[in-house]
């Protein structure tokens, strides 16, 4: 499921091009006592759309809109029960409607076009980390693994395999930095294939790393 949020103009400030960090503490504060952190993400929270490039940060004179979406409906259900509270975001922004909305009915194939950049990010052997892009050969094979480990932590029981569409003209590898790592992905459609309900699974959950903190949603 997907909950829509909808927000005022940011009255006060600008916003700073690194706003996930602020974005993603509002909604561990929304749900209050969680255990989310540091665990396998099974949820995902796009970008903030429609904003103005405005003296080195973002405006969103019309305000703007971003979604969170989740297997599970009661960690939604808290989302929306604590932004009652406060729905106040930060910049003089806050929420000021919200929207449901159901994941789509699939078939075994499916295009999901990224609202955010796809991460793909492996351990090497100097224990660094490694971001893989739309480019490389084994894009297709990490975005699978790392689907395939989420599905088995929730339980969820089935098969599902993972692309980039190597056939789109306009992707590119775009940066967003979080905690003050600079972080790569891919602004790339993903091809999924496999049983309808784990691709429903994929809508809901986010494609790639880090889909917790902003990376991998899908419109």
């Amino acid at each position: 499921m997907r909950i829509n949020f909808f927000t005022s103009p940011n009255h006060t400030r600008l916003v700073p091009f690194n706003y996930q960090q602020k974005l993603v503490g509002r909604l561990h504060q929304w749900l209050g006592e969680n255990a989310l952190h540091d665990t396998i993400s099974l949820y995902s929270i796009s970008w903030l759309g429609r904003g103005e490039v405005r003296s080195g940060a973002l405006s969103f004179p019309n305000g703007t809109s971003f979604h969170i979406s989740a297997a599970s409906d009661a960690m939604l259900a808290d989302v929306v029960e604590g932004l009652q509270t406060d729905p106040e975001i930060n910049w003089g922004m806050k929420v000021t409607s919200i929207m449901p909305q159901r994941e789509p009915v699939f078939e075994d194939h499916a295009r999901f076009v990224m609202q955010s950049p796809v991460l793909i990010k492996r351990k090497v052997e100097d224990g660094t980390q490694q971001f893989y892009y739309h480019t490389d050969e084994v894009a297709g094979q990490y975005l699978t693994e790392t689907m395939r480990a989420k599905m088995a932590h929730a339980g969820v029981e089935g098969d599902i395999s993972l692309r980039f569409d190597r056939e789109y003209d306009k992707p590119r590898i775009k940066m967003a930095t979080y905690r003050g790592v600079k972080n790569k992905g891919s602004l790339c459609p993903v091809i999924a294939e496999g049983d309808p309900h784990c691709l429903a699974f994929a809508w809901n959950v986010g494609i790639g790393n880090s889909t917790g903190i902003g990376f991998g949603a899908i419109k």
